[in-house]
C-alpha cells in the first residue's frame, strides 16, 4: 500500500506496526486500464502517481509497446520506485521541481519534447498524479491530438456511486469517479470543477490534523 501522509487517516496509518490489520479494505474500483498493442505511450507519474503507473506501464512493456516514462515530484525525497519504472521502460526521465534529482523542471516539458521528437509515434499518453499536473499534461497533449488517459482522483466515501462525492464533469456529462472510472479522457475533463471539489473538506482536514497533533483522535 503507497500513500503520503497528508492528514490524520495517512498518519495513522504511517503509525501501524507489522501484525496489526485494517478493518477493511475496498478495492480495486472502477474500471481496469485498457492495455492495447500500440506504437509508443507516455507514462507521466507525479509523486505518489508512480505507483499506479508502474502495473500500468508494466502492462504495455509487456505488450510489446514501446514505454517512455517521465516521473517527477517536487523533490529528491518525495521519489520512490525509481528503478521499478525504469526496468519497465525504454527511456525514463525523472524531474523534480527544485532540481534536488534528475532534471530541474515540470513534467510538462520533457513531455512537449518528446511529442515533437517523435513525430506522431505516440498513440497515447497517461498521466498520473497532482490534479494540477494533470490538467496541465492534457494541454499539453492537446494540440498534438494525442489520446490522454487521466486517472482522477476525487474525494470519495461509499466508493459504490450512491453518494456522489465523487462526481466529477467528463464531456459535459456527471461521471463518478468509484465506478465509471478512475481513467478519463483527460481532454474532456472540467479540471476547475475538480480541483474546486478536492478543495471542499481543507478546514475539515485541517481540524482534524490539529486534534490528532494533540492526541484527540
Amino acid at each position: 500500500m503507497i500513500f503520503m501522509v497528508v492528514g490524520a487517516s495517512t498518519a495513522k496509518l504511517a503509525k501501524m506496526e507489522v501484525g496489526t490489520n485494517l478493518y477493511a479494505v475496498t478495492g480495486p474500483l472502477g474500471h481496469p486500464s485498457e492495455i492495447e498493442s500500440l506504437g509508443t505511450v507516455v507514462m507521466v507519474a507525479g509523486g505518489v502517481g508512480t505507483a499506479p503507473i508502474y502495473p500500468i506501464a508494466k502492462a504495455f512493456r509487456e505488450k510489446g509497446v514501446k514505454v517512455i516514462s517521465i516521473q517527477g515530484a517536487r523533490t529528491k525525497d518525495l521519489l520512490f520506485w525509481q528503478d521499478k519504472l525504469a526496468s519497465v521502460s525504454d527511456e525514463h526521465v525523472i524531474t523534480t521541481d527544485d532540481g534536488s534529482f534528475g532534471r530541474k523542471g515540470l513534467v510538462t516539458e520533457p513531455l512537449k519534447e518528446i511529442l515533437e521528437r517523435e513525430k506522431g509515434a505516440v498513440k497515447c499518453v497517461y498521466s498520473i498524479g497532482p490534479g494540477i499536473m494533470m490538467k496541465f499534461c492534457a494541454r499539453t497533449t492537446q494540440p498534438f491530438n494525442v489520446k490522454t488517459v487521466v486517472s482522477l482522483n476525487p474525494i470519495m466515501v461509499d466508493a459504490t456511486g450512491m453518494c456522489g462525492v465523487c462526481r466529477v464533469s467528463v464531456g459535459g456529462k456527471t461521471k463518478f469517479g468509484c465506478v465509471d472510472g478512475p481513467e478519463f479522457d483527460g481532454h474532456l475533463v472540467d479540471w476547475d470543477l475538480l480541483v474546486l471539489r478536492q478543495r471542499t473538506y481543507l478546514e475539515q482536514e485541517k481540524q482534524a490534523m490539529e486534534w490528532y497533533s494533540k492526541g484527540v483522535l
